[in-house]
């Protein structure tokens, strides 16, 4: 087995085993993203069951309800296996508390391994495996409701078509628009937009907006808006039992002590993206822990998926964030590993397909966001960026965008990262000419990554004609240099 794809694409069993392979690429310039890679060998059956019964209330149980929840946050039957159509990326079912601090001892012991095995290292962390997916879910539909009516009030304003941070609202019109629906009065909602939350401009815009929701103080309190369908204030958020509050908190609690590690060790700790109707709450509660952690430099990295039609804008609404508070960004693009899942779900069940339409689309986003990250890096010097793709295309477009912005490797504000096995005429090149790339790293023992490996073997079915073109460019490589009498020089 070792022999064959474990040997390819996982790199031992424990952190001792992988030590030779990442010194190894160390002395050709590439880092490591430890990633252990282990998961529950779950029937369809059983993973179907644990999603469901996570992902839905005490109070839904009960009393019925989760219809009331919008589609696309609520947990369905023929997708409660969420590792239907998905090969890169590994699945955590909830089962208890017990279990979700088992695998934060693992993160920790694989945060230790990359301080202890490399300099400039990173660890990957999965947030649905810290805790019970219902919150994900919940505060996914709560954070996307409160974005979503601010939409309207902008249209209401004849603010609709803007760019998501040019839209304004007059702090005195939205004051009255919210007594008008019953949201608050005048004297409640006076001291959201006052101080710091508005400044001096009388405006407020969706960051202002989001501040009004803070994951760990506000998130459990019973949070009113408008249904513009049925013109009924309905709940944000569903009240929690006394479990559930501690479960949410827990989770929480979980990725505090996951930082503080990363911090003392100094590993970056990469929040790895995860599927669409959870992303809205992963991607707000990394950026609580990139707002206390990155202060001085980037340890909490966020990850965006530049499949999603609402990428640019995440991107440009967090970077704008970054600068006014004064934080360093940090952030690994990748295009998404989820596609054919979700574009199923949403037409099976019946929302907008949250995909760009085509790969094209995707590409073009890709380049959009990495352009305005490396605008910001050139302009601020505070953002970070890893260029996860394994398109040659997009490397080259990144690195003739460096040279014309005028960032240099050196800097260590720009990274690259391919996936362990593959893309090594990407990788080597990059690392042997100085810029930073990395290796995802996955490890673990022989039996437990097998569920990852089984699905890495049916996205590898095209392997061998990858595995021949590089045999074929490593061939005309080392012919060219034995024309050129440089076969053994001192360069090589």
């Amino acid at each position: 087995m070792k022999m064959t794809f474990y040997g390819q694409f996982v790199a031992g069993e424990d952190q001792e085993a992988i030590k030779p392979l990442i010194r190894r690429n160390q002395a050709f310039g590439v880092g490591a993203v430890l990633d252990y890679s282990v998961e529950e060998d779950l029937s369809a059956e059983e993973a179907e069951r644990k999603e469901l019964d996570s992902c839905t209330s005490a109070a839904e149980k009960e009393m019925g309800g989760a219809e009331q929840r919008e589609k696309q946050y609520r947990a369905h039957r023929g997708f409660g296996d969420r590792r239907g159509g998905v090969i890169s990326a590994r699945t955590y079912f909830y089962a208890d508390e017990a279990k979700c601090d088992q695998h934060m001892e693992t993160f920790l012991r694989c945060i230790d391994a990359s301080g202890g095995s490399s300099e400039d290292g990173f660890s990957a962390i999965k947030l649905t495996a810290l805790g019970r997916p219902q919150f994900l879910l919940q505060f996914s539909e709560v954070l996307v409701k409160w974005r979503r009516f601010f939409h309207q009030m902008a249209a209401e304003q004849g603010q609709a078509g803007r760019a998501v941070l040019e839209m304004k609202l007059e702090a005195e019109k939205l004051q009255e628009a919210l007594a008008n629906l019953g949201i608050a009065t005048k004297a409640e909602s006076q001291h959201w937009f006052t101080g710091e939350n508005l400044g001096v401009s009388g405006t407020v815009d969706l960051l202002d907006w989001n501040s009004l929701i803070d994951s760990r103080t506000k998130l459990s309190k019973l949070l009113l808006v408008p249904n513009v369908q049925t013109g009924q204030l309905e709940p944000l958020l569903s009240r929690f039992t006394e479990e559930e509050d501690l479960q949410m908190k827990r989770m929480l609690q979980r990725m505090d002590v996951l930082a503080k590690r990363a911090t003392e060790k100094g590993v970056r700790l990469m929040v790895d993206a995860e599927q669409s109707y959870f992303q809205p709450a992963i991607s707000r509660l990394t950026l609580e822990m990139q707002r206390r952690f990155n202060r001085d430099q980037a340890i909490i990295f966020n990850t965006y998926q530049c499949y999603l039609k609402e990428a640019y804008d995440n991107v440009t609404v967090d970077v704008e964030l970054s600068r006014r508070e004064g934080w360093h960004f940090g952030t690994k693009l990748v295009r998404g590993a989820y596609m054919e899942q979700e574009r199923e779900r949403a037409a099976q069940i019946g929302y907008e397909d949250p995909i760009n339409p085509t790969y094209e689309k995707t590409n073009e986003m890709y380049h959009r966001c990495l352009d305005y990250i490396l605008e910001e890096i050139k302009h601020s010097r505070k953002a970070n960026v890893m260029v996860a793709s394994h398109n040659e295309d997009t490397v080259k477009f990144t690195l003739r965008r460096m040279m014309a912005l005028g960032i240099h490797p050196s800097e260590k504000k720009v990274y690259f990262g391919q996936l362990l096995g593959m893309c090594d005429q990407i990788t080597f090149p990059l690392g042997q000419a100085g810029f930073p790339v990395y290796k995802y790293v996955p490890y673990g023992p022989v039996n437990e990554v097998l569920p990852y490996l089984s699905r890495r073997a049916q996205e590898n079915r095209g392997f061998v004609q990858r595995a021949n073109r590089e045999r074929d460019l490593l061939w005309r490589e080392v012919k060219r240099r034995l024309l050129a009498g440089s076969l053994f020089g001192p360069n090589h």
